[in-house]
This record gives structure tokens, sequence and C-alpha cells, in this order.
């Protein structure tokens, strides 16, 4: 299967840079591009690609709006997946980014290698963010993101059961499901189970979603162990 791609970012040399190493794979295809966020989210709708390669600052609408408004609007048709591109490895956009429903991030300055995989595994349906790293934005940005708590109850803790919350609790603290089944004494199967029944009972895309949900929901606090 090819993965149609849509390249978005407001410097037209970096797209074409792009471009130029994701032609020359041969299940990869670049369905289009956009110098900003508004455009970005017309052409989602246009072409329907599986990733958008997403800048974040860009002028008008941003990479993070544009975002949201492609997983809230796209989700019910081809449900497309948004792979951020930023210059920082610990910037505080890329957390509210993660927030508003992107699957992952990258740095522009990652080797070819690296975005071809990412763009793969994105496609894939999983996220490229390890938690352990998405938990380490969190812990130095949480102070800036607006409490969930404040606007609504915790949503969805009711429907999960007791090994459910446990799990996502170590989910959270940036635990790989082999660590989690040692230490609950239990198969990695068993613990692949629970965490997408977990997902799903959340609505919640990737692991990368549930590290930001247990803080939003105040599951797990900044720096606990």
């Amino acid at each position: 299967m090819t993965i149609r791609v849509l390249l978005v970012d407001d410097q037209p040399l970096l797209r074409t840079g792009f471009r130029l190493i994701l032609e020359g794979e041969p299940d990869i295809a670049v369905v289009g591009e956009a110098g900003d966020g508004a455009r970005a989210v017309e052409l989602t709708r246009t072409l329907l690609p599986e990733v958008v390669l997403m800048d974040i600052r860009m002028p008008g609408v941003d990479g993070i709006e544009a975002t949201r408004r492609i997983v809230r609007e796209e989700a019910a048709t081809h449900d497309p997946r948004v792979l951020i591109l930023t210059t920082f490895d610990l910037d505080e956009y890329v957390v509210e980014a993660v927030r508003a429903g992107a699957s992952g991030f990258l740095l522009k300055d990652a080797p070819p290698e690296d975005l071809v995989a990412a763009i793969r595994i994105v496609a894939a349906g999983d996220a490229i963010v390890a938690p352990s790293v998405t938990r380490r934005l969190l812990d130095r940005f949480a102070t800036r993101l607006p409490s969930v708590r404040e606007e609504a109850p915790p949503r969805g803790l009711a429907m999960l059961t007791e090994r459910e919350l446990e799990v996502l609790r170590h989910v959270a603290r940036g635990l790989s499901n082999a660590e989690i089944a040692r230490q609950l004494v239990v198969s990695e199967t068993t613990i692949k189970t629970h965490v997408g029944n977990l997902l799903a009972k959340l609505g919640l895309r990737d692991r990368v979603q549930a590290v930001v949900f247990a803080y939003e929901v105040g599951l797990i606090q900044p720096g606990q162990s």
C-alpha cells in the first residue's frame, strides 16, 4: 500500500528537501504541499493523505490549530495521522500538538531514514514518540497546560477496571508493555490487551495520548516517579 503524504511547512526549500527524500521511497507518495495551516486543512480534506507532515510555527493558522482541525474534522472519514516537525526536541508547542491529536513529533534535522521510518510507523497507526519522552515534555511544561479538571470531570476513568487503571498509570510513567508485565507478573500479551481496551474506552489514539490524558486528569503528577 502506498502511503499518501501531505507536506506542510512555510519554507519552500524545506518542503522541496522533504519531497526529494520521500519520492525515493517506493511505498510513499507526496500528494501535495501547503505553506500554512489553513491550506493544510483544505488539502487534507481534498487529497486524503494518510500522513500529514506538519510544521508548528507558520503564519496565520499554525500547526497546532491545523492539527486540531484535521483530527477533529477528518477522523470520521479517512482518519489522517499528523506527524509534527519541530526544531527543538523539548519544545512546549510539541506538547500542545500532541494534545491536539498529533501522533508524534520529529526533529527537522533528523536523518532521512528516520523521517521515512517515522512516516511508516505513524501510517500504521502507532505513535513515534516514546511515552517516556512525552512524559519529559509534560514534566517540563505541565504548569503551562490548562487543567481539564477545571473544565469538566475526568472523562472515561469510571469506565476503566482497576487493572486497566493500574496499567494506565504505568503507561503514563513511560513503561513498555514488557516492563509493565514484569511489574504486574502477567504476560506481555495480557498487558497489550489491557492497553488496547483502555485506549478504546477513553477514545484515545495511542500511548502518547494516554500519557497526556493521565496528566490532564491528575492521574499522575509532573515529576512523579
